[in-house]
């Protein structure tokens, strides 16, 4: 803005501004174990809603959005209008076999799909049950404030799961919703299991690799022994 005001030759100069360091990412996010654990403790009207964001990484605002004319259960798919979502694209998101039978038991009252009915506070609930996060006081009055998992980290662990089961970056990027790779880097967390994981991958390829060279040496030899 003031790069055009100076160019329109409202401002003499160009004042210079330094930008804030931004936040470190957040580390939260929920493995397989923990979700089975969390999901139990769910209302059931909210566990496809839930389910949904765990396996997509698809915002909480643009679910709530969803409506029945946009689901395929037999693609299975869910498509999401250029209107809602937050970067003004259509996407398709694929549905899990267990969010498909969950979609199928519903009663399908109304036009949306996911009802998000008192998420905020059954979520805290059942958080604070699942062992990841806890109900601190804050007054004498008996409020309390929740701190622990928060719903935003269900997208983080739908990008990690994603990459890690090798579905590649760019769709990954496309059933998350991410139109930047310098966002969906900061949601892409890699833990100290990632980390060693990929090292007993290179070293399982140099063992493999040793064992390849070894059998040819031993062909070479034994075919040196026949012609001798």
């Amino acid at each position: 803005m003031l790069r055009i005001a100076h160019e329109d030759g409202k401002l003499q100069i160009v004042p210079k501004i330094r930008l804030l360091k931004a936040n470190p990412a957040r580390k939260g996010f929920v493995s397989q174990e923990q979700f089975k654990k969390l999901i139990g403790y769910l209302p059931v009207h909210l566990k496809p809603l839930i389910t949904f964001l765990y396996y997509t990484g698809v915002r909480l605002g643009e679910a709530l959005q969803v409506e029945w004319a946009q689901v395929d259960l037999n693609a299975p798919m869910i498509r999401l209008e250029d209107e809602q979502t937050k970067t003004g694209q259509v996407r398709t998101i694929p549905l899990t076999p267990e969010l498909v039978a969950m979609l199928k038991a519903s009663t399908k009252e109304g036009n949306k799909v996911f009802d998000g009915t008192n998420i905020r506070k059954a979520w805290a609930s059942a958080c604070v049950k699942a062992g990841l996060g806890v109900q601190e006081p804050i007054d004498k009055m008996g409020n309390r404030r929740y701190t622990g998992l928060i719903i935003h980290d269900l997208r983080r662990s739908a990008i990690r799961n994603l990459v890690k089961a090798g579905v590649p970056e760019k769709v990954a990027m496309t059933i998350s919703g991410h139109k930047t790779r310098s966002v969906f880097d900061r949601y892409h967390i890699v833990d100290e299991a990632d980390v060693l994981a990929a090292m007993k991958r290179v070293v399982s390829a140099a063992d493999n690799s040793v064992k390849i060279l070894s059998e040819s040496d031993s062909r070479q030899t034994a075919r040196r022994r026949l012609t001798a």
